[in-house]
């Protein structure tokens, strides 16, 4: 009964062994230790030399225990680190063998005895981390706590030990930060915890003042932090250069990207704090789940790079409604926003409730131009064109002229620009597509000399093996060819493993050019002497001004060059549109909440009553007084009042089966809970609940037929146009079953024959076997059904934002 009581009482930090008394008395545990000491010594003494010390086992069996331990409690982006060190240590283990060591039975008897009489709660790497920190940690936090307005003095180092100093010039080779950086770390708002935007040109070292804000408060305050990146890419790129600050500060950093990620997140033992590097979608989930925990006062901290996509459509109302909801119900969270040049900052900052502060410091001056036929222009906005020509381009390559052939090859002299800096100086070519990336890689590496070859060949090899072994034995043959000449591809189409060691490679000097997309220049840190812009367009569409300042911005490697290049290409026909790009003011942006027909406030009323923050339409109207919709409502809502479309977007959920009354209290369906649980988009959820239903009633596991339609994307369906003839073709080569299961969810053989015979049907379907008006004219299934849909969302929420590969959906 008394070995119960104490079961029932004991914590995480109390000693589950009890009294280590009885384990140093019994005699045949330590005679078996000094057997096996003995054995050792033996085997050691027949391996050594004479001169040498030969009692000796090291103390790395405990300090194993204790690594293996403390590896345990890390997240997987930490643990590759940890094995870093070990190695390390195993190495200077294996060099050391002179050095006398203690026996293993004294040892383990003096540390048993210790922890009998203190029974710590913290692994021994943990509490000598804390030794070492304590003394710097708690002058920068009483330098936080009594700082004011009267003085800038914050602490060793802007209210960090000196040990995060240390720790930028080790990891980072940051001896010394820019004059503007030192002034916003001391801005009073910043010092009293106040929200913060601050603006300044793309490679101005804006994220660095984001991470030492970040680090003062997840190691001085004690607090959780949030960093939203607009892209998977960057968050995995961020998450290694964080993980080793967390390792040596004591931290943990935990990844939200992609199928990563918890929610709510995991509470951590003995207080330990985290970091959430997360996109804008897996932020939006992760504040869902803190409220919904009540843990969002856990978190000191949001910070937000590339804050100018609030306006970006749904993926910006997605970030306006995480800002939103973290500044109404978390008085304790501080909000940092930083971005390029904004037209409308005002809006932000009221939206935000915060303090601006802008900057126009570069490292490295800009130079702007650009290409029409063989001239180059320089980008001047006093001049009447905006254009002013400086040269011509230099059509000779080591004395070789353009050829006819290749002329009709190389219409815009792409080979001429990027031959006149690399393979000295790097370059980076953004192309319209991901296919362009791949076409213009190739076409430039036909036309390079062989010298290209000779080029840092070991390192060249080196990549080469790498790329292959990452693709178990298989690489990209557009790599295979490319590499070897210093150049290669980035895009999306890459592995995370592929895009890593080629950046490395780019960033080591072993490759010399990139053919890239726009995503490349928001954020991933990828400099070069000259960027060239293959096109004003992404796809088919122009560019806007933000996207073209950060793509130009990569020119120019601080510390490297005194300055950097950007060259636009455009046509003759695109005159007019480039001036309007290069000389228009920066856009302004604009709360994205009521495109697609509001879907986006509709998605944020039903997760305020879905996570119970509001119940009646009143405090609704109140909550939306703190967006940024509210803010431009006199510019958004010309037609029709707030309040009105308020009260219109309740209605439409009530008719979509999500939400219910009872009185004048609003209720979430349990379809409802599903789909803003699950982050699913709100025009797809009863056709994706009755897919579900169907499934459920019988799922085809003959083929992977059945599962590929439940896992691919609707919004996909309407992208394809398909040629029905092929698809009638390819259907009479499905077994029985598959025939059978495709008829089951809507899409018959006869359907699909008259379709080829160019008849009329009623209802149209697509190649992606969609029936998408069967969703929108049914109404809501029996709601014993829901409770599959809510736990399959639940589970599998990232089914409904991102494609997966066909091995990995089978897998699950």
């Amino acid at each position: 009964m008394d070995h119960m009581q104490q079961e029932e009482h004991c914590s995480d930090g109390e000693d589950f062994f009890g009294d280590y008394d009885s384990l140093l008395e019994d005699t045949s545990l330590l005679a078996k230790l000094e057997q096996a000491e003995r054995a050792e010594d033996d085997k050691m003494e027949s391996t050594l030399p004479p001169a040498e010390d030969k009692d000796a086992l090291t103390d790395s069996i405990l300090d194993a225990l204790d690594e293996d331990l403390f590896r345990d409690s890390l997240p997987s982006s930490q643990q590759q680190f940890v094995e870093q060190e070990a190695e390390r240590s195993k190495a200077l283990q294996s060099g050391g063998r002179d050095k006398k060591r203690r026996s293993v039975s004294e040892h383990l008897k003096r540390t048993m005895r210790c922890n009998a009489a203190s029974p710590a709660s913290l692994s021994r790497s943990l509490a000598l981390k804390e030794a070492v920190l304590s003394d710097e940690i708690s002058d920068a936090m009483h330098a936080m706590e009594t700082v004011s307005s009267h003085t800038t003095d914050l602490g060793p180092f802007f209210g960090l030990p000196t040990k995060v100093k240390e720790l930028l010039s080790k990891l980072r080779g940051i001896n010394s930060l820019y004059e503007w950086q030192e002034t916003c770390l001391k801005l009073e708002c910043v010092q009293q915890r106040r929200n913060l935007i601050y603006t300044l040109p793309t490679s101005g070292g804006k994220t660095l003042v984001a991470e030492l804000l970040i680090l003062r408060e997840v190691v001085c305050r004690k607090k959780d932090c949030i960093f939203i990146l607009p892209y998977v890419s960057l968050v995995q790129e961020k998450v290694r250069g964080l993980a080793s600050f967390g390792l040596e500060l004591d931290f943990l950093v935990e990844e939200y990207a992609g199928s990563k990620g918890r929610f709510p997140p995991v509470k951590r033992r003995g207080g330990q704090r985290s970091l959430y590097i997360a996109t804008i979608e897996k932020a939006h989930s992760l504040v869902n789940s803190l409220i919904e925990s009540a843990r969002l006062d856990c978190v000191g901290l949001l910070v937000v790079d590339e804050l100018h996509m609030l306006g970006d459509g749904s993926r910006g109302a997605l970030l306006e409604i995480t800002l939103a909801k973290v500044l109404n119900l978390s008085s304790h969270t501080q909000i940092i926003g930083m971005s390029a040049t904004l037209g409308n900052i005002s809006d932000l900052q009221t939206f935000l409730k915060a303090e601006t502060y802008n900057n126009d410091f570069r490292p490295v001056q800009l130079r702007e131009y650009v290409k029409l036929g063989d001239g180059i222009y320089e980008v001047d906005p006093k001049e009447e064109e905006c254009f002013r020509l400086c040269r011509r381009v230099k059509l000779k390559l080591c004395g070789v002229q353009y050829s006819s052939a290749m002329q009709k090859m190389d219409p815009d002299h792409i080979v001429a620009l990027v031959t006149e800096v690399i393979p000295r100086h790097s370059c980076l070519l953004f192309c319209p597509t991901k296919k362009n990336c791949e076409n213009v890689a190739v076409m430039i590496c036909k036309y390079l000399r062989e010298d290209f070859l000779r080029q840092r060949q070991a390192e060249k090899e080196v990549l080469l093996r790498e790329l292959k072994d990452s693709g178990n034995g298989s690489m990209c043959p557009v790599l295979r060819k490319t590499v070897p000449l210093g150049v290669a591809y980035h895009h999306s189409g890459l592995t995370g493993e592929e895009r890593k060691l080629l950046e490395d490679a780019y960033s080591n000097g072993v490759l010399c050019l990139l053919t890239c997309t726009s995503t490349l220049a928001a954020g991933v840190n990828l400099p070069a002497r000259r960027v060239i812009l293959r096109s004003p367009y992404v796809a088919s569409e122009l560019i806007k001004t933000s996207q073209y300042k950060q793509m130009a911005g990569r020119a120019g490697r601080a510390g490297l060059d005194d300055e950097g290049e950007s060259i636009l290409i455009v046509q003759d026909k695109e005159r007019f549109k480039a001036k309007a790009l290069l000389c228009a003011p920066m856009e302004k942006c604009y709360s994205a909440l009521l495109a697609d027909d509001g879907k986006c406030l509709l998605h944020l009323i039903l997760s305020l009553v879905g996570l119970k923050v509001t119940t009646c339409a009143e405090k609704l109207h109140d909550f939306l007084r703190g967006t940024l919709l509210f803010v431009q409502r006199e510019h958004l809502c010309e037609h029709s009042s707030l309040d009105v479309v308020l009260q219109q977007g309740v209605h439409l959920l009530q008719v979509k089966g999500l939400l219910s009354t009872q009185g004048d209290a609003l209720h979430v369906t349990r379809l409802g809970r599903a789909t803003f649980k699950g982050s699913v988009d709100l025009s797809h959820s009863q056709v994706l609940y009755q897919d579900l239903c169907i499934g459920l009633e019988g799922l085809l596991l003959s083929s992977y037929l059945h599962l590929v339609y439940l896992v691919t994307p609707y919004d996909m369906s309407l992208q394809c146009t398909p040629d029905w003839m092929t698809f009638y073709t390819q259907m009479a080569l499905l077994s029985a079953a598959e025939q059978k299961m495709c008829a089951h969810v809507g899409v018959p053989e006869s359907l699909v024959a008259r379709k080829a015979a160019g008849q009329a049907v009623k209802k149209e379907q697509n190649v992606l076997n969609r029936d998408l008006q069967r969703g929108q004219e049914a109404g809501p299934d029996p709601p014993s059904r829901h409770l599959f849909f809510e736990l399959f969302c639940n589970q599998r929420r990232w089914l409904f934002t991102t494609p997966v590969p066909l091995e990995t959906a089978v897998a699950m």
